[in-house]
This record gives structure tokens, C-alpha cells and sequence, in this order.
């Protein structure tokens, strides 16, 4: 399963949800299977997914909060792990999609074939910490962690891509704001 097969997956279950991306392929890729004004997509500002993620889910605390990652991002902020669970962020839900590589910036490799982040994020505290690799996988998971209290974590296990990557994403960071900022108010 590729990446955009795993986000077409994961959308399937996200309804007013806000979902805060990945900068690099992780944005473009979503914005290709699923442009909608409660996506954020962190340009520029990679391993951050995580903490804006939780700052939302604290300040939103009745809503779902989901941040889709890749696992280069969160190797360079580890640090977001155990705050997240520290803060006891029940409504935050954390996506890392694994492809074992730095994809965007040319697919050098990631230590994730050795380091298991699915099992620092239940060291660091998660209530749920679960890895998966295929669409069935996420068709399971995703309900669950809809449902439960975290904070939650969801390793998808993904392949590198082929070919071009999608477009970049096309709003500019006032514009993501602006739209963002209406769907949190709902």
C-alpha cells in the first residue's frame, strides 16, 4: 500500500474532524485524495505535526484532533511523544504514515525498519499505540480510535513512491489559516 492508497483509507473516516499534515509529500499527497478547508498542512516546518496537533487539542478539547505524520518528521521531534501523552490529549489521534524513508527529500532511508515508533508512543504514555499495513488495517483501526480516548497513535506501514509526486499544496499559509480557523469555530 502506497501513501495516497492509505490516506484514501484513512479520509474514508473523517468526517469535520481537523487534520493537521505533514509537510513534503504527506500534504501533497492528501491534498490529491482529499482537499477540504480542515486540512492544515504544516509547509515547512518538518517533525511539527505533532505539536500543533496537541495545542489544537487542548484548545479544543470536544473536538477529534488528528495529525498525520511521516516517520522521518516524527524521528526529528521525538520530544512531541511523551508531551502529548504527559497532557493526557484524549481527543488527539496521531497517523504517522511509515515508508521507512525520508520520501521528500529523496527517499534516503529512516531508521524505522530497526526503531518501532509505534512502541516509543506507547512507552512515552499513548493510550493506544497500533500498527497496521494494509487498507484493511486501517478499515479496523480507525473506528476504534474514533471512538476511544487517547492519545492515540496509528502506524500505517507504507511503500516509497513512483513517479511524480502530487502538486504542491496550492493555499497559501493565510489562506490555510483564515479557512482552518473557521472549521475549529464550528
Amino acid at each position: 500500500m502506497n501513501a495516497k492508497e492509505a490516506l484514501t483509507a484513512i479520509y474514508a473516516f473523517i468526517k469535520e474532524e481537523p487534520v493537521i499534515l505533514a509537510t513534503g509529500f504527506i500534504a501533497r499527497t492528501a491534498q490529491s485524495v482529499k482537499e477540504r478547508d480542515a486540512n492544515f498542512y504544516v509547509i515547512g516546518s518538518m517533525g511539527m505535526v505533532a505539536s500543533l496537533a496537541s495545542g489544537i487539542a487542548i484548545v479544543r478539547p470536544g473536538k477529534k484532533v488528528i495529525g498525520i505524520d511521516g516517520d522521518g518528521a516524527v524521528l526529528m521531534n521525538l520530544g512531541a511523544l511523551p508531551t502529548a501523552a504527559a497532557l493526557g490529549l484524549k481527543n488527539f489521534i496521531h497517523i504517522v504514515l511509515d515508508n521507512a524513508a525520508y520520501e521528500s527529500t529523496g527517499a534516503q532511508p529512516s531508521f524505522t525498519k530497526t526503531v518501532k515508533l509505534e512502541a516509543i508512543a506507547k512507552a512515552s504514555g499513548y493510550a493506544n499505540a497500533l500498527r497496521v499495513s494494509n487498507a484493511a488495517g486501517i478499515k479496523k483501526a480507525m473506528p476504534k480510535l474514533l471512538k476511544t480516548n487517547g492519545p492515540s497513535f496509528l502506524l500505517v506501514r507504507v511503500t516509497n513512491e513512483a513517479g511524480s509526486p502530487a502538486p504542491r499544496v496550492e493555499a497559501t499559509p493565510e489562506e490555510m489559516t483564515r479557512r482552518f480557523s473557521k472549521c475549529l469555530a464550528r
